[in-house]
């Protein structure tokens, strides 16, 4: 800033003006003393008391005396102030105590004008120059301005760039990462002095008296104040005021501080009245603390404090003591506790609100240089014989050799030899070329090698379940223990929701995994298991009934968006929302409370359990219990099942005789279906705790076949007696279901000797075979592939498949059969093989294992769930076009394929079984697999409303004519509003940004469908209110139109429906092939829970929308194409759809008119217009009419 035209004679004013000064406070500087005398010498008051709440005098100061302070800036990061005087040199002070941190030059002749400190050092403006340097005072760049450039000012955007302005005719933009210009913006007036920036604008301050607002994007004058006619001083802004200080023009004195502040409104863009001040201001600084305060400084070393809409008071009057000197620069601490005054003596002056001050709200550590420290000997006691003489060094005076320096042939170096590698890493080594490569088997904790081999157990059962440690790293075996791909998977949500995450990176086949952000998401991992047995997923898809909340309906509707995707995750909503609402789910305890979800109290084990069961008799009674046909309102039934039938039984069914024989002979007989078995253990000897080795095919026999004592009712002694209960089975089903029980450490414990015991025969079976083998195969470079051939390196001797079969105990394949005179016998047996001719007439079967489900222990996150299935062809020939079977693990939205060993393996110590299928090889040659769509266009027909008060002159749309039913490729327009059932849960991060946890649960309220052409274009044919059992916590009102009362069936006097009614018609509506017309259609789809192919929706936000621009409102968009102003007050769905069918032809009679070109062009006016307009629609009703004039009145017809 020039200070050359000030007045001198400014700074005498009547000593009533220092009357706020405390009379016994002494003066902090003899006004006497000579200043040369305080070279290098700094000024600490120690006797000066700080009053509370009110700003005096801290600390004072001197780095150079004589050489004036043009520059003073706190630090934004840590607890220093920076100062930079006309030398050009900045120097630095460490806190309230102003103790000297650094000093270092910057130029050698100009002015420092200006400081800023960034996270890695500071910002130094001169005159032709900006420097930065770290704290230190080491450079970091130096950036050098254009020939005839002169820099009076920088501000630092939000964007990692600044700002330079200053008499030159531009302001350049320079990117602080590659230290270079970023842009050049042309100015109309030059000469920037000063430049402020909000959430809003740009504010330059030019010499010429002039304050103009600019926009953050384009640098282009929005609005402008002529502030002073004699020049700009200083100015500030802060909420929805700016205030100025500057210089009117004097016929006489010439230039003059002109005493009046111009402060203006930013809401109205017009100037207050001014404020009269008693001081002659050169800075000015708002000081928001209860009030939004303004500090008025002058140059003579006054300073007020006033209100920028009230009246200064004199009593507010502060000094200075500058012993004389002129004050030329000055700032405000970030916490606003502190003020900094630069005089033209070279004199730093602190003044601050409180003693104990602090900079910055939130500073970081400050890095101070270490002291040197000086090697002293020790003091040596010659008294004492035990004092080491070594411990003064001498030096080596002679070439005779050390006593230490021992002959080479003692002495022969011999490096440590490296550990032998891991045998897991060798077996499931690739090699490329003379490389290679091998997952991390983790056996090791990281960064650890063992050397003492015989003592070393390589194995994850050593590591307890518990940490010992709650803290670090090492001490948490669960982040080494639990594979990735079985950890639970999250989704991080950005600003744009789910648009930007990469749940490609989770899944690369094209199956579609589940997402668990919804509550009850645990039962996901079933949902797969039941989809990717073929005949459930095919009766489910055939299913329809007229039950409003129907598991199987639901089923059928997302395995038909399973079946559709190509990849992309689904969500169970709609299904979960009915299971919700099952009685007999609430009370086996199979609704979870989102507290429990969230912070892993669940028994997820226990509970799937419970769940399969649950899920297998609820599809049994709704497949059985249809009255009449099977379709929905009188179509024809399906082929998969009849009244008094169930698929579910004939799969999973099995016959079950219970018998029940009491010790006076009494024997009681009872048959049963019973759709899966519960795995029962032996019970451990109390004496003997050696747990004796088992075969799971006998464990499965006894669990199926079981036998055990309680006390039951006797008809023929009359009481409660001890009663042994056998049970035995009449057939096989086609699908076993197991569920394993491996609820408590007694039942892991067994699981886990069981699978010791399996892998111990199976290695002494593998050690037997390779003893017999004279010959053993040559070593190759590559890895054997083939599981049946043993492979040795490096005296490692092992199988594939015995190394494969470790922590695992159940077998791949079972065969089952039941006869007379034996009952029912299980044994393993070979995957590979087939029973003979004998055997299959005897009734043998083999039963294949297609699904396991573990329970994940985690105790990060509390445990998962996981499904292995085996995939079947038939899945693989819809999805990829290619025929085989495929083991993959499903991992709510994760996917991936995973070797059949994986399936059987259960280290109990992470993975816990849950759940079992086996499966009759062959089984479903008997089912018919096909599927016949069971929604016709009957769905459309007229239905009468939930709601008691609604009459039929309220009604709101005309519903399609025999003659009118859709065709493929008709336009519909669509729109959807929806309520809140769950607010978002969101956390602050530490820098001030909102991180999502889990979004908010909607729901569905209204849906409207209008035509899209014939005569009745625009007129709704749909426009059902959506009613909703569950709590509704926001009814979004200004967004949805949905008012309190709408959704109830008692008061509403809307058209009120079911989902389930609702979500037929736009099936319907899907299967057909029509074309869907809306704005932003893929959040009202997501939200319906449907899944519409790409080439059936027509969404108006991309059609008018450039490439990485925002997107654009329904709103704006009918204002500017359609001249309509919609949206007013609340949203209307059949406005909004109507909207944007009109949209549409919009978009097409442009691309009609000149192709491409022509709507980028019309898009660019789009944008141009709305950044000038801030995408705000100019109030005006010349769109009302138009709009009404478009479409025929529903009302009317």
């Amino acid at each position: 800033m020039n200070f050359d035209s000030l007045d001198t004679g400014l700074g005498d004013y009547p000593p009533s003006l220092h009357g706020t000064l405390d009379a016994g406070l002494e003066p902090s500087l003899d006004p006497h003393l000579n200043p040369n005398l305080l070279q290098g010498v700094e000024l600490d008051h120690e006797a000066l008391s700080v009053m509370e709440g009110m700003y005096s005098e801290l600390h004072s100061a001197v780095s150079e005396v004589g050489i004036p302070v043009t520059a003073m800036h706190f630090d934004l990061h840590e607890e220093m102030l920076w100062m930079g005087n006309h030398r050009g040199h900045v120097t630095s002070f460490f806190g309230p105590t102003m103790g000297r941190y650094s000093s270092f030059q910057i130029h050698m002749t100009e002015d420092i004008l200006q400081l800023h400190s960034l996270e890695t050092g500071v910002l130094c403006l001169t005159k032709t120059y900006l420097k930065c340097r770290t704290r230190g005072g080491l450079l970091i760049f130096d950036y050098p301005m254009e020939h005839g450039a002169e820099n009076h000012s920088l501000l630092v955007t939000d964007n990692d760039s600044v700002l330079l302005g200053g008499q030159q005719n531009y302001v350049v933009e320079v990117d602080l990462n590659t230290v270079q210009d970023a842009n050049k913006f042309t100015l109309e007036d030059p000469g920037v002095a000063v430049m402020r920036q909000t959430n809003r604008f740009f504010f330059c301050g030019h010499t010429s008296g002039k304050v103009t607002l600019r926009d953050l994007r384009s640098f282009k004058v929005e609005h402008e104040f002529d502030a002073f006619s004699g020049g700009l001083s200083d100015f500030d802004v802060h909420g929805n005021l700016l205030a100025a200080c500057g210089f009117s023009s004097r016929s006489l004195n010439g230039l003059s501080c002109d005493r009046f502040l111009m402060v203006y409104d930013l809401r109205m863009m017009r100037a207050v009245t001014p404020l009269q001040v008693h001081v002659d201001p050169l800075f000015l600084r708002f000081i928001p603390t209860y009030t939004s305060r303004l500090a008025i400084i002058s140059q003579t070393g006054q300073y007020q404090f006033c209100e920028p809409t009230g009246l200064a008071n004199v009593a507010d009057i502060f000094h200075v003591n500058t012993v004389g000197q002129l004050l030329l620069s000055f700032d405000v601490s970030s916490s606003k506790q502190a003020m900094a005054f630069g005089d033209s003596g070279g004199c730093v002056h602190l003044w601050s609100d409180a003693p104990d001050v602090s900079f910055n709200d939130y500073s970081r550590e400050t890095d101070f240089p270490l002291p040197c420290l000086v090697d002293t000997l020790p003091q040596l006691d010659w008294n004492h014989d035990l004092v080491p003489l070594s411990l003064i060094p001498t030096p080596l005076a002679s070439t005779e050799p050390l006593l230490s320096d021992w002959p080479t042939s003692l002495a022969t170096p011999k490096p440590r030899r490296a550990p032998p590698c891991d045998p897991e890493i060798l077996r499931t080594m690739k090699t490329v070329g003379f490389i290679g490569y091998a997952a991390n088997p983790r056996t090791h904790r990281r960064n650890q090698v063992p050397y003492k081999l015989k003592d070393l157990e390589q194995d994850y059962d050593n590591y307890n379940q518990v940490p010992e440690s709650p803290i670090g790293r090492d001490e948490e075996p669960h982040l080494y223990m639990v594979p990735k791909k079985y950890r639970k998977v999250t989704i991080k949500y950005s600003k744009l929701g789910l648009e930007d995450f990469d749940f490609k990176h989770y899944n690369r086949t094209l199956f579609a995994g589940l997402e668990p952000h919804i509550p009850n998401a645990y039962c996901n991992c079933m949902i797969q298991v039941l989809y990717f047995l073929e005949p459930i997923r095919c009766l489910v898809q055939n299913h329809l009934c007229q039950k409003e909340f129907c598991l199987a309906c639901e089923l059928g509707f997302l395995f038909h968006m399973l079946d559709l995707s190509r990849g992309d995750p689904c969500q169970a909503s709609n299904f979960l929302r009915a299971f919700r609402t099952i009685p007999e789910a609430s009370a086996l305890g199979l609704i979870l409370a989102d507290s429990d979800e969230q912070t892993g109290k669940a028994r997820l084990g226990r509970l799937i359990q419970s769940w399969n069961r649950f899920i297998l008799t609820q599809l049994h009674q709704e497949t059985q219990e249809q009255e009449g046909p099977q379709a929905y309102r009188g179509t024809s039934s399906s082929s998969l099942g009849s009244s008094g039938e169930s698929v579910i039984g004939k799969l999973f069914g099995c016959e079950v005789e219970n018998s029940s024989l009491c010790r006076c002979g009494k024997e009681t007989v009872r048959s049963s279906l019973t759709l899966l078995f519960t795995m029962h253990y032996p019970e451990q000897n109390s004496q003997d705790k050696t747990i004796k080795e088992y075969d799971f095919a006998e464990i499965l026999k006894r669990s199926i076949c079981l036998e055990q004592s309680t006390q039951a009712w006797c008809e023929n002694c009359e009481k409660y007696q001890p009663t042994v209960q056998t049970r035995n089975i009449r057939c096989l089903p086609d699908v076993l279901v197991i569920n394993c029980e491996v609820n408590s450490a007694k039942e892991a414990e067994f699981w886990k000797v069981q699978s010791e015991y399996a892998f111990n025969k199976a290695m002494q079976k593998e050690a037997t075979q390779s003893a017999k083998t004279k010959d053993p195969p040559p070593m190759t470079t590559e890895w054997c592939l083939d599981e049946e051939d043993a492979c040795k390196m490096e005296g490692f001797t092992f199988d594939t498949r015995a190394e494969d079969l470790r922590h695992a105990w159940i077998p791949l394949t079972l065969k089952m059969s039941i006869s007379k005179s034996h009952g029912l016998e299980i044994t393993n047996w070979p995957e590979d093989e087939e029973l003979s001719a004998t055997e299959e007439a005897e009734g043998a079967s083999l039963y294949d294992l297609v699904v396991s489900v573990p329970h994940v222990l985690d105790a990060r996150t509390g445990g998962n769930l996981v499904a292995h299935i085996k995939v079947e062809e038939t899945y693989h020939q819809r999805k990829e076009g290619v025929t085989h079977q495929q083991w993959y693990l499903f991992n709510d939205f994760l996917i991936e394929p995973i070797d059949k060993h994986a399936s059987t393996q259960f280290d109990v110590s992470w993975k816990v079984p849950a759940i079992l299928y086996y499966a009759k090889r062959n089984y479903h040659t008997k089912y018919d697999l096909r599927i016949k769509n069971p929604i016709d266009a009957s769905v459309l027909l007229t239905e009468a409303s939930l709601a008691r008060k609604q009459r039929k002159s309220h009604a709101t749309f005309i519903p399609l004519m025999v003659s009118e039913m859709p065709q493929p490729g008709d336009l519909v327009g669509l729109d959807a509003e929806f309520v809140t059932l769950n607010q978002e849960e969101a956390e602050l991060r530490s820098d001030g940004t909102k991180s999502t946890i889990k979004p908010s649960q909607m729901s569905v309220a209204r849906i409207t469908c209008v035509r899209g052409q014939g005569p009745n274009e625009g007129v709704p044919f749909i426009d059902d209110y959506i009613s909703t059992q569950e709590q509704v916590v926001d009814y979004l009102t200004q967004y949805s139109g949905i008012k309190p009362g709408d959704l109830d069936a008692k008061i509403s006097s809307k058209h009120l429906t079911t989902l389930k009614s609702t979500y037929l018609k736009l099936r319907f509506l899907i299967d057909t092939g029509v074309r869907f017309v809306g704005h932003g259609l893929q959040k009202d789809f997501r939200v319906i829970n449907l899944l519409v192919p790409k080439d059936q929706v027509i969404d108006t936000v991309y059609h008018f929308h450039l490439p990485r621009k925002r997107m654009i409102s329904l709103r704006f968009l009918a204002w500017y194409f359609l001249d309509l102003n919609i949206q007013g007050e609340t949203h209307d769905s059949i406005e909004d759809a109507r909207t944007a069918l009109q949209l549409y032809r919009k978009y097409l009679e442009l691309s009609c008119s000149g192709g491409s070109e022509e709507v980028r062009k019309v898009l660019k006016g789009l944008y141009e217009k709305g950044r000038q307009l801030d995408w705000k629609v100019p109030d005006s009703d010349t769109g009302d009419g138009r709009g009404t004039a478009v479409f025929p009145s529903v009302m009317g017809l």
